[in-house]
């Protein structure tokens, strides 16, 4: 487990937040309400639930401070989003288009693109076998377009249709890191898959 400060905001409900504090992760609550007086500074990682920026209008004004956390050295974790009721299309400091994309089948091949990227090296080596058992889906509403500066980590298909790399991307943005995630972590870390946990974690870690 990471020795890391980790922020979790709720997005429209999952149970990654309590999971990961079950696990011996150190982690709170943050309340959306409070952010504007927080010192986001004190976390390594802050994690953004479930359909965040579908439900919480907030982020539309406050979206910048989350910018402003990651350029002074932050890790924020921007879990899926749908394309429908998006409060704002800046949803991170770089272009990012989100589509319908998504991969059903939970045991459709996935490809790692970049494997001397820290993520999928540290603390945990993830290799294709992470993927297996995972349950009802890999992930859903990938980006389909984004900004140079991000590094799509994963690719994946679904039987007869076209590969999909929006799965997973990471960018640096200053000193800190921004990374976009349509993979089914709100599926995966309940129902207790290892390679979710191991992945999810090494993100947590990312510096």
């Amino acid at each position: 487990i990471p020795r890391k400060k980790v922020g979790y905001v709720m997005g429209a409900g999952d149970l990654v937040y309590e999971n990961l504090k079950s696990i011996g992760l150190n982690i709170e609550l943050i309340d959306i309400d409070e952010i504007e007086n927080l010192n986001l500074n004190r976390f390594d990682t802050i994690i953004m639930g479930i359909r965040a920026y579908n439900v919480h209008d907030e982020l539309n004004s406050i979206n910048e401070l989350l910018f402003d956390y990651i350029e002074k050295g932050g890790n924020l974790l921007i879990q899926y989003n749908t394309t429908r009721n998006l409060i704002t299309n800046k949803l991170t400091p770089y272009y990012l288009n989100l589509s319908r994309d998504r991969v059903t089948e939970e045991d459709s091949p996935v490809k790692i693109l970049t494997p001397l990227h820290r993520a999928l090296n540290f603390p945990h080596k993830i290799t294709p076998e992470d993927f297996k058992d995972w349950v009802q889906e890999r992930g859903l509403y990938f980006p389909n377009k984004w900004d140079k500066s991000f590094i799509p980590l994963l690719s994946m298909y679904d039987k007869n249709e076209n590969e999909k790399q929006g799965s997973l991307l990471i960018g640096n943005y200053g000193k800190g890191k921004i990374i976009y995630t349509g993979l089914s972590f709100f599926r995966q870390i309940p129902s207790g898959v290892t390679g979710a946990y191991r992945l999810l974690i090494n993100l947590i870690s990312l510096e």
